[in-house]
């Protein structure tokens, strides 16, 4: 298996110290802090090992209060809440030197039946006619090739070395860089841990920014899920990202993600915090 994505596997296989308490560590490709997408899936390996396992995740509403030391421990504390019959409720909270650095709130849903609409998948090139973002981002990022457990393909990309403003819009394909078995769990991880990629910078298009601005200072701040189909990380599954609203240092942006079939498997909501540093 690709190494980036073995070990992100292993880290999300949290060790368990007491009842509804785990620890997890960072992958090594986190850089000077924790990366927020690790933290969103080790949060849901954490609350699933306290659900059974009739119910599966549908929604998880999370916030990031303090940046995450990649080069110390984390603790998940797993609170449960509610059992019912239809739905099963966990909060976790994440914990660094005794303070908490995460929380979010899980629930869980039974399958059942019901009305069924979605939005209809953008007509975009396929995967295959495009550039992965690391050999895209090679001259930037000599090192980068290797180090990312996800391939990104971006269907719009700007042109860094010519930023013209554009509308507030982006389409990403990505899948992991190899096969992960049929736990859906895990491609709910994986997915969580994607999410977290590509969705903030889209507010930066229609300022003419790059997100490889050293002045540049982008912070998630909270970040919301929802899973409607099961699907699988390891094929291509396409993020359509909008930014709606960028005001008082904050930016709100919005994900759909769609599968191959075109159908309309998840939604992510983020907002995050984005200022230039000397402004």
């Amino acid at each position: 298996m690709h190494k980036a994505l073995a070990e992100l596997l292993v880290c999300n296989q949290l060790e368990e110290i007491d009842t509804n308490l785990y620890t997890g560590r960072a992958a090594h490709n986190s850089g000077g802090r924790i990366y927020g997408g690790q933290v969103l899936a080790q949060a849901l390996s954490a609350a699933g090992r306290t659900v059974p396992e009739t119910f599966t995740l549908h929604s998880m509403h999370a916030y990031f209060l303090r940046m995450g030391d990649p080069n110390r421990q984390v603790v998940y504390e797993v609170d449960p809440i509610r059992d019912g019959r239809s739905f099963v409720t966990r909060r976790v909270v994440a914990r660094q030197y005794g303070k908490a650095i995460f929380s979010a709130m899980l629930s869980y849903q039974v399958a059942e039946e019901g009305f069924e609409h979605a939005c209809t998948m953008p007509d975009v090139p396929p995967p295959e006619a495009l550039v992965s973002d690391d050999e895209r981002l090679k001259k930037y990022f000599p090192n980068r090739e290797g180090n990312w457990p996800i391939e990104f393909r971006k269907v719009n990309p700007q042109d860094l070395d010519n930023l013209q403003p554009s509308e507030a819009v982006s389409y990403s394909w990505f899948k992991a860089t190899d096969i992960i078995g049929d736990d859906l769990a895990t491609h709910q991880q994986l997915l969580a841990y994607a999410s977290d990629n590509p969705i903030l910078i889209t507010a930066l298009n229609p300022h003419a920014v790059s997100f490889l601005n050293p002045e540049l200072a982008t912070i998630s701040l909270d970040h919301a899920l929802w899973f409607y189909r099961p699907f699988r990380v390891d094929d291509w599954l396409l993020y359509e990202t909008h930014s709606d609203v960028a005001a008082n240092g904050r930016a709100w942006c919005r994900g759909r993600i769609y599968n191959r079939s075109g159908e309309l498997v998840a939604a992510v909501t983020q907002e995050g915090l984005l200022r230039l540093k000397n402004r």
